[in-house]
């Protein structure tokens, strides 16, 4: 009698464990695959190549970039024609600079390693505060109430304008899995629209992802692999530095289009998604 019970739990273990890994599996099927973003290019500007852009936002008709390197890292405004507009801010020789955004009429810049936030004024660019910030820094936006914040990983952090402390961390994941080395980021039309540079395989940096903001699943990617061609760049930028990838994107409000560039590439790019 006691063999039988012993087999009867035996056979009921090894059913529950079978429901459980049938469940896991389903639960993974049902995440679906990112749907396919087609653009169209509305227009192409020209951008400095010396800019190895790290962030861009608008504000208004003017465009915040800020760019990176050591030693040659700055904040700058641009007009409607990629124009510099009134002075440049020069970071520091030991400050390697990182995304940007708008906030509350303050201008909020990370850099790369060295755990700084830069706070300047929205009209002077005078700056007005610092924070620590305890990971490396890479891309930076905003939605209504936090700045959000990305650091090459696949998390995403919603953090307080006014102290810059944690409210919020978000996993980001597609139908594979967990999705790493995010880095610029623009939240636009409830959505967040990221760049994605993994160093070991810069091709990767070709998409733009776009993250549900709530479950942090990403919806949608589009590919700017041919991009350059298309407008008749010819030399990719990667051919001179592996490290000029596709960086950089913005959403312009008033044309309901996108600006996106690359690290100390000829153009800026205005693209109307489909």
């Amino acid at each position: 009698m006691k063999n039988y019970a012993l087999i009867i739990v035996c056979l009921f273990v090894i059913a529950c464990n079978d429901n459980a890994a049938t469940e896991e599996e389903s639960s993974v099927a049902s995440i679906t695959a990112p749907a396919n973003v087609n653009y169209e290019v509305v227009k192409v500007y020209p951008h400095d190549v010396t800019s190895y852009t790290q962030g861009l936002e608008w504000n208004g008709n003017k465009l915040i970039e800020s760019t990176g390197n050591y030693g040659e890292s700055i904040l700058h405004i641009l007009d409607t024609n990629m124009k510099q507009v009134g002075k440049k801010i020069e970071l520091g020789n030991q400050y390697f600079g990182e995304g940007t955004t708008l906030f509350g009429g303050k201008i909020f810049q990370l850099t790369w390693k060295e755990h700084k936030v830069f706070v300047y004024d929205e009209k002077t660019l005078k700056l007005v505060n610092e924070f620590y910030w305890p990971y490396e820094g890479w891309g930076l936006t905003h939605n209504d109430t936090a700045i959000i914040v990305s650091t090459g990983s696949s998390n995403l952090y919603f953090v307080d304008p006014a102290t810059f402390s944690i409210k919020k961390t978000l996993g980001v994941f597609n139908s594979s899995g967990y999705v790493n080395y995010i880095n610029e980021l623009e939240f636009a039309n409830g959505k967040i629209y990221a760049n994605i540079y993994e160093p070991n395989n810069i091709y990767t940096s070709d998409d733009i992802v776009v993250i549900d903001p709530i479950s942090g699943q990403v919806s949608a990617s589009m590919n700017l692999a041919n991009i350059l061609p298309k407008v008749n760049v010819m030399n990719d930028p990667r051919a001179i530095n592996p490290g000029y990838v596709l960086n950089g994107i913005a959403y312009k409000k008033e044309t309901n289009t996108f600006f996106v560039t690359g690290k100390c590439w000829p153009v800026m790019l205005e693209l109307k998604l489909k």
